[in-house]
């Protein structure tokens, strides 16, 4: 297979990064489709459309319209979509020469996600079997915003070696798999994943990684130079570290219940958060001599609590189990972009830009099987008869499930999660070896000229580049005379 795309490569020459007419092309006909979707099968829901709130209001004796769930959603809404357009756009912002597309392809692949995700979700959840409409409202756009999430993961793993056209068709297809493997998991299996860890990151997380291992580039060192960050690039990117952990607490119970369980799920993630970023400084200052920290580790492995407590989050887990798990994560998180992802690079042939190996696939495979022992192990002293119906949903077909049954359904979940993730990200990356998509050289790849109109620097401010200052794939203990750049070469 590789010598064919081999072969393939050799009769198209040198990849055409010129995206004039493909990207135009996929921007205009998708758009164009997304609006012809829409108004077949798209409708307000009863609390947005005037007509159905009026009639719901006279016949559910509602009194005002602050009783509108918009009131309770919308908060949480605005914090993920934050997250998602901040959040995760900043956080990709580290390579020193590609913050531009960082930003902006993370801007341009969610604005369309989120549009497919309304779809394909509504057709799998929401599905109107005799107007054959799909309802939107303010939990539609929380859930499409999630959706997006998982395509934003993947690329993460893929950034700086693909093109805008190619992120367009992870997206295509990763809101596609996310549609059907949340279906499988929250529908048939009945798993109960508030914040995301199996269906959003297990899955997100694995599908980027095995894109990312299909592409193999094995001359990527020839873009060695622009494959890490600079002062300024690392701050820009904690700005979205910074984001994403401040409102975690609403991701994870923006669709929670109302009453008991949003409070707890945004208390649970907040205490994970916590004890996370205490131990990821910790193993961070361990693994340097002088206790110097590494500023990829606070970017990243601060956030693991908050992956890992995703299914859980609204499970009686207490207070200091959440301790627990961010406990627990910070250090697995650190200890991944310390020995995991070299190693991965080196032995299986994966490059994976962002680390999202260590943030995203391992936390939140860990968060799947969390949130199963927690569920096998409830009970009624704890939750309440009713308690446990409300919290696990055990109502009409699933009314006789007992806690250890969901426990081994969860484990079950966390599996389809990963297993979609694999296969799905395979047969993706498959479909883009294809020499059409343009993607950059091996000797040009992390660098926003390719794709940006970038400003000229004015040679009074440029300041020489730190050699090796900073790089999300290797140990940074290498000698100055290893690297193909110097000072006296600028």
């Amino acid at each position: 297979m590789g010598n064919l795309f081999e072969c393939l490569g050799n009769f198209f020459g040198r990849k055409n990064t010129n995206v004039r007419v493909s990207l135009p092309a996929v921007c205009f006909i998708w758009q164009i489709a997304m609006i012809v979707l829409f108004g077949i099968f798209v409708r307000y829901d009863e609390e947005s459309d005037v007509k159905k709130w009026l009639e719901l209001k006279e016949s559910a004796n509602i009194t005002s319209n602050i009783e509108n769930d918009f009131y309770f959603r919308y908060p949480s809404f605005q914090d993920v979509h934050v997250m998602i357009f901040v959040g995760f756009g900043f956080l990709m912002t580290f390579l020193k020469r590609y913050s531009f597309s960082g930003v902006g392809f993370n801007f341009l692949i969610a604005a369309f996600g989120l549009q497919w995700a309304l779809l394909m979700q509504g057709w799998f959840h929401s599905l109107d079997p005799v107007t054959a409409t799909i309802s939107i409202g303010v939990e539609s756009m929380i859930n499409a915003d999630f959706c997006c999430a998982g395509s934003l993961i993947a690329m993460g793993a893929l950034l700086g070696k693909v093109s805008p056209v190619q992120l367009m068709i992870v997206t295509l297809f990763g809101v596609t798999l996310f549609a059907v493997e949340e279906y499988i998991i929250l529908d048939l299996l009945h798993c109960r994943d508030a914040g995301g860890s199996m269906v959003i990151h297990a899955f997100g997380g694995y599908y980027g990684l095995a894109i990312s291992w299909v592409l193999y580039r094995p001359k990527l060192h020839q873009s060695k130079s622009l494959n890490g960050s600079v002062y300024h690039s690392d701050m820009f990117a904690m700005i979205g570290t910074l984001f994403l952990w401040m409102f975690w607490p609403s991701f994870n119970s923006a669709i929670t219940d109302h009453g008991d369980g949003q409070p707890r799920a945004a208390i649970n993630t907040y205490l994970a958060l916590a004890s996370s970023v205490l131990t990821a400084v910790a193993i961070s200052s361990m693994s340097q001599k002088k206790g110097k920290l590494d500023m990829v580790h606070i970017q990243n492995a601060t956030l693991a609590g908050g992956v890992a407590m995703g299914t859980a989050a609204e499970f009686m887990i207490t207070p200091y189990g959440s301790l627990i798990v961010g406990f627990c994560c910070g250090i697995i998180s650190t200890f991944g972009y310390l020995f995991v992802t070299p190693f991965l690079e080196k032995t299986l042939k994966l490059q994976d830009t962002c680390g999202i190996h260590n943030l995203h696939a391992v936390p939140g495979m860990l968060g799947g099987f969390v949130g199963a022992i927690v569920a096998a192990f409830a009970n009624e002293d704890v939750y309440g008869k009713e308690g446990l119906k409300r919290v696990f949903d055990f109502e009409g077909d699933f009314a006789n499930r007992t806690p250890g049954t969901q426990g081994g359904f969860q484990a079950a979940g966390t599996c389809v999660a990963i297993a979609f993730g694999l296969v799905g990200g395979g047969v993706v990356g498959l479909i883009l070896r294809f020499p059409i998509w343009g993607d950059p050289a091996d000797d040009n790849c992390f660098d926003d000229e390719v794709y940006w109109e970038v400003p000229e620097e004015d040679e009074e401010e440029i300041i020489p580049p730190v050699l090796e200052y900073n790089n999300h794939m290797i140990h940074k203990h290498q000698d100055i005379s290893e690297s193909n750049f110097s000072v006296e070469q600028s």
